[in-house]
């Protein structure tokens, strides 16, 4: 199989974690791999494997006007469109939006090449604009299939899309997660005998980390020996750094920052929480839980509820509930046998979302028939949900 993947950039982020763990898999098992990215090389967080075929257009850019946005799409449409054309990959896979819409555009009239879109968000959650709201509904009907992580999703692009054929496939989770730098050993920061209630993931207001810390602050007078760890880094760090000093958690709230050791961290923790607002399909809640952290978690669109199985390895709270999310974790800060039970059915998510399950739905899509333009299909599953 000679596989192209193209993507914004291998910057600190979920979509990138997920394309770069499928390209050193795949190129594994001895496929030919080219993995293309609009952002330079210096931008990388994500590890590849050295055969993976590594191509950086290093064509960024800020949007400024209407105009200025149009002439960088089509400088990256016809930079994607020459490579597919030195590449000649059997099949072409993009994802997130943007990169979708523009291989849509680059293989027009490419008739041998299967392209294959894949959506990482939730979109009615990360509005785009007019512009590129009608663009994605136009395009996606140009690409063989578009992927979306939830069912959830699948529906809202179908309805929403001219896309022909919608699958499901979810994210997979590596076990145990590979380590880069930075390294950041919890030990540093975290003093032997310490509980954890641990976060992960962008400090931006989608991840609603404030609602964690205050939900923590009203904990932690009956919980004195837990912390709350919140690992990452973005716009807000600063802005929760001073809500945990105004609370007088300065040495309670711990914020250690990216780090290339997030194993490490959900190891050392004993329970995960996730209060954001909205989710694509949150890859640290399964690794959380491939580490088996029992976790606590908002019900909000999309991704806890195909992850979390209630009351069996996890809990869910009504989405946006301060108060529930607050009682649960207290039930469990609470009861170590119940965070002992969530946690041996919690490791279970390894086979559940393994890496091998997961690209398996990938191999059956690359080698299926590509599809006509008529009829359209509804949302369906390459396989059935890992439940």
């Amino acid at each position: 199989m000679r596989l192209l993947i193209y993507i914004h950039s291998l910057e600190n982020g979920g979509a990138e974690r997920v394309v770069a763990n499928l390209a050193n898999h795949w190129v594994a098992l001895g496929w030919d791999i080219t993995l293309v990215t609009v952002a330079s090389r210096a931008r990388d967080f994500y590890a590849l494997d050295p055969a993976v075929r590594r191509i950086a257009l290093d064509l960024p850019g800020n949007r400024r006007n209407v105009l200025a946005g149009f002439w960088r799409t089509a400088r990256r449409v016809h930079a994607l469109r020459r490579v597919l054309r030195a590449v000649r990959p059997d099949v072409a896979l993009s994802a997130m939006h943007t990169a979708n819409v523009v291989l849509a555009l680059a293989a027009r009239g490419m008739a041998r090449l299967r392209t294959i879109g894949s959506e990482h968000n939730f979109p009615p959650k990360s509005p785009m604009g007019i512009i590129w709201e009608t663009l994605r509904r136009h395009a996606y009907g140009r690409l063989d299939a578009v992927v979306a992580l939830t069912q959830e999703c699948a529906a809202w692009l179908a309805a929403h899309s001219l896309a022909r054929k919608i699958l499901v496939i979810p994210n997979p989770v590596s076990w145990p997660l590979a380590q880069h730098v930075p390294h950041v050993d919890p030990a540093a920061l975290c003093g032997a005998g310490r509980r954890i209630v641990l976060g992960v993931g962008r400090l931006s207001a989608e991840k609603n980390f404030a609602a964690l810390i205050a939900v923590f602050a009203r904990l932690a007078p009956a919980h004195p020996d837990w912390d709350l760890v919140i690992v990452g880094d973005g716009p807000l760090r600063a802005e929760l750094a001073a809500q945990a000093r105004a609370l007088g958690l300065q040495d309670r709230v711990l914020l250690p920052g990216s780090v290339g050791n997030v194993g490490d961290w959900y190891a050392r923790a004993d329970l995960y929480a996730m209060s954001s607002h909205f989710e694509g399909f949150p890859n640290t809640l399964v690794e959380a839980m491939a580490y088996g952290l029992p976790a606590v978690s908002f019900d909000c669109d999309t991704g806890p509820r195909d992850i979390i199985r209630h009351q069996i390895d996890g809990l869910l709270v009504a989405a946006g509930d301060a108060g529930a999310l607050h009682g649960e974790l207290d039930r469990l800060m609470r009861d170590a046998a119940l965070r002992s039970a969530f946690a041996s059915r919690a490791v279970e998510a390894r086979q559940r979302f393994s890496i091998i399950r997961i690209s398996h739905m990938w191999e059956d899509l690359f080698s299926a028939r590509p599809q006509s333009a008529t009829p359209r299909q509804s949302p369906a599953s390459v396989a059935d949900s890992p439940r």
